[in-house]
């Protein structure tokens, strides 16, 4: 994996990050799929709404369907046919999200499966193995994402063991190799909760290990919004300015403009696809709810402006009326317009990088996002 960076503008960064599967133009944003699969929307139509790099999950697709059978079909690339890069959570956050089922110590965590009950041991080292079978381009090192609120102790104990992890994982990545013929990079993951000083501890220590990339954990956990800004820009002062950043589940367009603005080039996150499989779509001028009857007989577009097939093809009307029936093709259409949305809208960040006028940009474009009485901070309506 290499890094570049093209431009910068303040703290926010224009830059190309190249893998095995293709360049990738930062900032990014990184549609989920957990288990191979990004919700209602075909590979095909992810290639054409111009999704760069997916997300895959080590945990569930460890569970199900296994490793053995996505090692037989060349890696996960060639299992669910996505030639472009793709980066594998490790299964933290599951560890994070599935508590009821885990048990955490210094060996990993033992958990059992959330499909059958049947127990397993995730520690470091293996699950740099599992990455290593599904040849993910980017992969991730296991960590406890803790939970919000936590106390100070607890959160240092869990980022010491994190950090043990993570130097684990590193030694485990130097002593094994790619099965696929592209190479895998590693990122570490900064944790810390809300306590800045753990956090500064936190990036140092990561940092002098020297991972190809590195991520800003344990946010967007349920923190305030200004806390969680807070708690990037440490982050960001401290990581390596020649590897990327990644900031992990913060996903509103204000979390991402404002984390851009901080140093951050790579963003995930469920919230377009989740809120579009409940008829909520973003749009240029704040976002529309397409179950409400102000959309009966409104033969417009959702947004004149989108590219999307959806925005080309249908009007608010015929969506309105898909949802209200309850057709599968209203969930389709509308996961593809919010992911249009989000690359449509990180590609105008990357242009006003590179034009030195971001910051004028940022405040107006949330302003135009905010304009249609829609709250952009909330997930849902």
């Amino acid at each position: 994996m290499k890094f570049s960076i093209a431009q910068t503008d303040g703290n926010a960064r224009a830059g190309v990050l190249v893998t095995g599967h293709g360049e990738i133009p930062t900032p990014v944003f990184m549609p989920v799929g957990t288990q191979g699969t990004v919700k209602a929307v075909e590979q095909r139509e992810l290639e054409e709404l111009g999704a760069r790099i997916i997300l895959g999950n080590a945990y569930h697709l460890y569970l199900r369907p296994g490793t053995s059978l996505i090692e037989k079909a060349g890696g996960l690339h060639g299992f669910i046919g996505w030639r472009r890069p793709i980066l594998t959570d490790s299964g933290g956050y599951q560890v994070f999200s599935l508590a009821a089922l885990r048990r955490i110590g210094e060996e990993g965590v033992r958990f059992k499966s959330h499909i059958d009950g049947s127990e397993h041991v995730f520690t470091p080292e293996g699950v740099i193995d599992i990455e290593r079978s599904l040849g993910s381009d980017i992969m991730m090192v296991l960590d406890e994402c803790a939970p919000f609120p936590c106390t100070e102790e607890y959160a240092r104990q869990s980022n010491d063991m994190t950090l043990r992890w993570a130097l684990r994982c590193r030694r485990r990545k130097d002593q094994t190799f790619p099965r696929y013929g592209a190479d895998q990079s590693l990122f570490g993951i900064v944790q810390g909760s809300t306590y800045g000083r753990i956090r500064e501890e936190s990036a140092r220590a990561l940092a002098g290990m020297d991972f190809d990339g590195y991520a800003i954990g344990g946010l967007s956990v349920g923190e305030p919004e200004e806390t969680m800004y807070a708690m990037t820009g440490v982050c960001t002062g401290i990581l390596p300015a020649d590897r990327p950043r990644y900031l992990m589940g913060a996903g509103t367009p204000r979390n991402i403009l404002e984390a851009i603005a901080l140093g951050v080039d790579m963003f995930d996150c469920v919230l377009p696809t989740r809120n579009g499989r409940n008829a909520v779509l973003f749009t240029r001028n704040g976002r529309l709810n397409m179950r409400n009857a102000a959309h009966a007989g409104d033969l417009r577009p959702v947004d004149p402006e989108c590219t999307c097939y959806g925005c080309r093809n249908f009007t608010r009307a015929y969506l309105r009326h898909l949802f209200k029936s309850g057709e599968i093709l209203a969930l389709q259409l509308a996961s593809m317009h919010n992911l249009t949305f989000y690359i449509w809208l990180l590609s105008q960040a990357r242009d006003a990088i590179i034009r030195g006028n971001f910051a004028a940009w940022k405040d107006a474009t949330l302003n135009t996002l905010s304009a249609g009485g829609a709250d952009i901070n909330n997930e849902s309506l």
